[in-house]
Formats: structure tokens, C-alpha cells, sequence
């Protein structure tokens, strides 16, 4: 047996023990796996190496920021001004409520990177609007843990930079940019989003699901008013992006030298989120809130949610450095390379290998760790090496929040909704299989991407 497998099937069985059956935090389940292989193969004098790469990747920042932010918008109720909006509009057709959980909980996400704290933020409005259209308490589950987990693979998800680190790593010489690689980031994620939207299309006809009652129905007069200027955060957020991709051949590089645009294009990550808490402080209503003191106990009380997502980075990170210097993504990859499988065959195992492992390693970690290994054997069968790091976030994050039985996303959404667990797993078995199948799909390349 390749030590590769040996030292993963370590990582795993540590990770399980600690997470899954002792209940610790994840971050402490990959430091203690990342302190074990250490001590089985005797890299003690390495570990501040370790370290120092891992701490020095401006990617870590940059989910910082957006993490920050993330934890600002909810705090200042912006995003659920925006949910009412939407859910004032899609709420009056049959199913309305569903398509408004898809479309307010994909937003959601992709700003907190969260899945399951994203289903308690958003589902907390929308599953109580579902059910009282007519969804069945496990259908509502998990439109609501699906649809909030869809945001780990949408920009500007911090879970993003991870996928566009492994790509720069192997291609150092490439000109992509940020905007270019959300572009196509958007262009899958449309194709989920729609499947999303389909399924809930399905579910409702099967189920006769009605409209929302008027009396439960928002006024879209008094929403639109009250958030309108929440609609623009959007905007502020995917804006400069865009334009980053469509000027950054003429415009930003005539003026600022092709060094000069490249550098913009990184630094989009860290002052976009900037940008987008100032804009959020200036249209609270709720003034007080976001005076400098309470600016300051919020981010204060709010590092016990953001200080666990950093360290499980961080310690991925350390493993990604711990398995390069051994040698066991390179030895995983022939190992993978030996079975000799074709193109549908490797992409086949690829999603259902990231799949299980998702379920007890964290998905930006396990985009560190094994990303660049799984673009370079992608690539090695002929599909697009930038497409394969744009499926990263997906094949890494999204399907583990959603896959019984430890599906994180599913348990919470199953808490507000108050539904029965055999019911909720036996309807999210139909979610998992349409993505899946999706995956296979885009990867496959037999739809057309933006961007691509």
C-alpha cells in the first residue's frame, strides 16, 4: 500500500475520532491530525516552516475580510431587508417561498461561506414561509440547507481564494485575474442555481404547493422602501470584478502596466470587503449599532465564529505544506494515475472521493490540501485545467454540507423546520443525486460556461 494512503487514512481516522465521535470542534480534529503525521514521520524540525508558508499567503486575509464583513451584514439586519424584497415579489406564485430560500440563501452563503450557520441566519425566515405555503417540513429542510450551502462555491465565498490559490500555484505564468476566475466561478454557479430552482419547480408540483397567503406576504411598497439600498450591495460586491475582467486588457493595464493591473486584480479580494462593510454601516438604520465601541464589541463577540474558520484554514494549510514536503500528494496522484482511468471514469471518482472525504475534512481545507493534485490529474484527461479549479469549491464544499449521514447543513435546517430525520435524509437523497449528476456534467464540459 503507498504510504500516501497510509498517511491519509491516518489524517481521516484522527479527524473522525475527534470530530465525529469525541464532538471537538474541527479545528482542533486538523491540528491534532496535522501534530500526528508530524510525529509518525519525524518533520519536527520543519513544523515552523510549516507555519510561516501557511501564515503567508495574502488568500488567508482575504477570507478574514470577508468573513468580517459577513458577520457585519448580519448584524446589521441588511440581508433580511433584502429577503423581504425578494420574498414580497416571488412569494405571490405557487412555491414562491422556495424559489425565495434558493435565491436569498445562495446570496447569503456565498457572503458568509457558512453552510449550516447560513441555514440558521436565512432559514429562520424562509423555512416558516415555506411551510406555511404547503412544503412538507422535510422539503423545506432541505431547500434551505442546499440552497445555503450552494454559497460555498459562488464569489465572493471565502472558500473561493483556496481554489484560486491551487490554480496559481501550478500555473505561476498564467494571466488570469480575479475577475476572470469569478467570471467563471458565476458562470457554474448559474447551472446549480438553476438545477436548484428546477427541483423546487418539481417538489411543488408534486406536492401542490400554493402561493404564500396574502395576509403572510410583505408589501412590496414598504420593503422596496426600507431596502432598496441593501439591493446595491450586490452590486458594490460584484462590480468591481466585472469590471476588472472587462478592462483589464485595455483600460487598467495602458494605465497601471500589465504588473501594475495584475496587482489590482489581487488586491479586488481584500478592499471589495472593505468597501462593502462601510457601505453597510452608512445605510443601517439602527445608527448606535455601528458606533466604533459597538463596531468593536461586535467584532469582539463575533471571534468565536470567525476565530474557528481562520484556524481550520490555517491548519490546512500546515497540512497542505506537511503532505507537499513528504511527497504524499504527488505519490495520492500516481497512485490515482496508476488505475488508469479515462476521462468520465476519473472525473466519476474525483467527486465521489471528495464527497466522503468532505464529510470529516473541511472543504477549503481540503481544496489546500489536495486542489492542485486534482486539477493536474483533471488536466492530465483533457478537461480544462481553470475549470477544474473553479469546481473545487463545489466538489469540496458543497456536496459534504448536503450528503447524510453527516451532513451538517441538513441537521440544521432539519432543527427549524422540526422535521422528521427519515423523512428529510430520504428527500435529500434526491438533492444529492441532481448534484452529483450536475458535477459530473460541468466537469465532463458538455455545458457552456461564462467565462470559458
Amino acid at each position: 500500500m503507498p504510504s500516501a494512503l497510509i498517511y491519509l487514512g491516518v489524517m481521516l481516522a484522527v479527524i473522525c475520532i475527534w470530530f465525529v465521535l469525541l464532538k471537538r470542534p474541527v479545528y482542533e480534529a486538523v491540528l491534532i491530525s496535522f501534530l500526528v503525521i508530524v510525529a509518525i514521520t519525524w518533520s519536527w524540525t520543519n513544523v515552523f516552516t510549516y507555519i510561516h508558508e501557511s501564515l503567508s499567503t495574502s488568500l488567508l486575509y482575504s477570507m478574514v475580510a470577508f468573513v468580517a464583513m459577513s458577520q457585519l451584514l448580519e448584524k446589521t439586519k441588511i440581508v433580511d431587508s433584502c429577503i423581504a424584497v425578494i420574498l414580497s415579489l416571488l412569494g405571490r406564485i405557487p412555491g414562491g417561498a422556495g424559489y425565495v430560500s434558493v435565491i436569498a440563501s445562495s446570496f447569503m452563503g456565498a457572503l458568509s461561506g457558512s453552510g449550516p450557520g447560513n441555514v440558521m441566519a436565512t432559514g429562520t425566515l424562509t423555512i416558516p414561509a415555506m411551510k406555511k405555503s404547503g412544503f412538507p417540513p422535510e422539503l423545506a429542510a432541505n431547500v434551505e440547507s442546499n440552497s445555503s450551502y450552494l454559497g460555498n462555491m459562488i464569489p465572493p465565498s471565502s472558500n473561493i481564494v483556496a481554489a484560486l490559490g491551487a490554480f496559481v500555484a501550478l500555473y505561476p505564468d498564467s494571466t488570469i485575474t480575479t475577475g476572470e476566475f469569478w467570471l467563471v466561478l458565476w458562470g457554474i454557479s448559474l447551472w446549480f442555481v438553476l438545477q436548484r430552482l428546477l427541483t423546487v419547480f418539481a417538489f411543488c408540483k408534486y406536492y401542490k404547493v400554493k402561493p404564500m397567503a396574502k395576509e403572510d406576504l410583505p408589501s412590496l411598497k414598504e420593503t422596496f422602501k426600507t431596502g432598496w439600498k441593501g439591493l446595491l450591495l450586490p452590486v458594490i460586491i460584484l462590480l468591481p470584478f466585472l469590471l476588472d475582467y472587462w478592462l483589464k486588457d485595455g483600460f487598467f493595464t495602458a494605465r497601471l502596466g500589465a504588473v501594475g493591473a495584475k496587482y489590482l486584480s489581487s488586491s479586488l479580494l481584500l478592499f471589495i470587503a472593505g468597501v462593502s462593510s462601510f457601505y453597510a454601516v452608512l445605510i443601517t438604520k439602527d445608527k448606535k449599532s455601528v458606533t466604533p465601541h459597538n463596531l468593536a464589541k461586535m467584532f469582539a463577540s463575533g471571534v468565536k465564529s470567525l476565530a474557528p474558520a481562520i484556524a481550520t484554514c490555517i491548519f490546512g494549510y500546515m497540512i497542505g505544506e506537511l503532505f507537499a514536503d513528504i511527497g504524499v500528494v504527488e505519490e495520492l496522484q500516481t497512485f490515482i494515475t496508476s488505475l488508469h482511468f479515462g476521462k468520465l471514469g476519473l472525473v466519476l471518482f474525483i467527486t465521489i472521493l471528495t464527497c466522503f472525504l468532505g464529510m470529516v475534512i473541511p472543504g477549503s481545507s481540503l481544496v489546500v490540501v489536495f486542489g492542485p493534485s486534482f486539477i493536474t490529474m483533471l488536466a492530465a484527461v483533457g478537461i480544462n485545467p481553470l475549470l477544474a479549479a473553479a469546481m473545487l469549491p463545489c466538489i469540496c464544499g458543497v456536496m459534504c454540507g448536503i450528503t447524510p449521514p453527516l451532513a451538517l447543513g441538513m441537521y440544521a435546517g432539519m432543527t427549524l423546520a422540526e422535521s422528521d430525520f427519515s423523512k428529510t435524509v430520504k428527500n435529500g437523497l434526491w438533492w444529492v443525486a441532481a448534484q452529483y449528476l450536475l458535477e459530473v456534467v460541468v466537469l465532463m464540459g458538455w455545458l457552456p460556461i461564462l467565462g470559458l
